[in-house]
């Protein structure tokens, strides 16, 4: 009995409290995990706005967008060790990810109420506002910890999005298609290749490595990171397609719709926007 609970410590060790505790990225198990958790707490999010009567619509994702940015931000301070265990526990993938959610519901949760009771005018504002705050909070501190060590990546690296996002626009728009006519589905696929961009620069041009399982198999199998740009069109163009084709039948399901695109836009926007932060400031 003792040896099979030893061999489950075993596992846990190695599969979920190694990889936090020394930050050595992710494995097939945990990424299956922490997905399935993910989706749980999706599922929990849904029902929460419902009985809230929060819309997800496009003023409510700008609005989310600053918490976004402060837990990328709050990550690259873990990043630069500005805290010490146990607190920089807190900081490292996926424990952040709960720790930036519970924030940020527990103050869209306060805005809404504010909002609901006449004490303000706009939830949205009082929302993103609070969002903002703690991102420029975020930046101060590692202003002050660190110095800026290749100001051009932020430039490279958005510069390099803005043109291949062009491209693929124009594409599409002499194909005859209007997948990327509307502003949320071409700011879905800005940020990941966004995301694409900054892994690209880090890697080939600064010495980083990626940690996401699947994408760092294919880098190692092709040999070059510029298989990202590939790998993020293949995976959301046809999402995109999907959902703008089958999610349309009732308000409900134009709804899932909305809440799915916001995700894939978070999954983007997050490791895009700390990648970057690092390697503008050389962490």
């Amino acid at each position: 009995m003792n040896s099979f609970i030893d061999k489950i410590w075993e596992f846990i060790q190695n599969y979920y409290i190694n990889p936090i505790v020394f930050d050595t990225g992710y494995n097939p198990v945990n990424t299956i995990t922490w997905a399935i958790l993910l989706g749980v707490f999706l599922f929990g999010v849904i029902k929460l706005f419902k009985k809230l009567n929060i819309s997800v619509d496009d003023r409510f994702i700008l609005s989310i967008i600053p918490f976004i940015l402060a837990g990328s931000s709050l990550r690259v301070v873990e990043d630069a060790g500005i805290f010490n265990a146990p607190i920089s526990y807190l900081l490292i993938t996926p424990i952040i990810y709960f720790l930036v959610f519970a924030v940020t519901i527990l103050t869209l949760v306060i805005s809404k109420w504010l909002y609901d009771i006449g004490k303000i005018k706009d939830h949205h504002i009082l929302f993103a506002g609070i969002g903002s705050i703690w991102f420029i909070i975020n930046l101060l501190l590692l202003l002050y910890f660190e110095n800026i060590a290749q100001f051009y990546v932020p430039f490279l690296v958005i510069g390099a999005t803005t043109l291949l996002s062009f491209i693929v626009h124009m594409v599409l728009k002499y194909s005859s298609s209007e997948l990327l006519s509307t502003k949320l589905n071409f700011t879905i696929m800005w940020v990941h290749l966004l995301d694409a961009s900054s892994t690209i620069v880090g890697i080939a041009l600064l010495g980083y490595h990626e940690k996401h399982v699947v994408p760092s198999y294919l880098i190692d199998l092709t040999n070059t990171a510029l298989v990202m740009y590939p790998l993020k069109l293949l995976i959301f163009i046809p999402v995109l397609y999907i959902l703008d084709s089958y999610f349309n039948e009732d308000s409900e399901s134009r709804n899932l719709k909305t809440f799915v695109k916001l995700v894939i836009l978070i999954l983007g926007l997050a490791p895009a926007c700390r990648n970057t932060i690092r390697m503008t400031l050389g962490i």
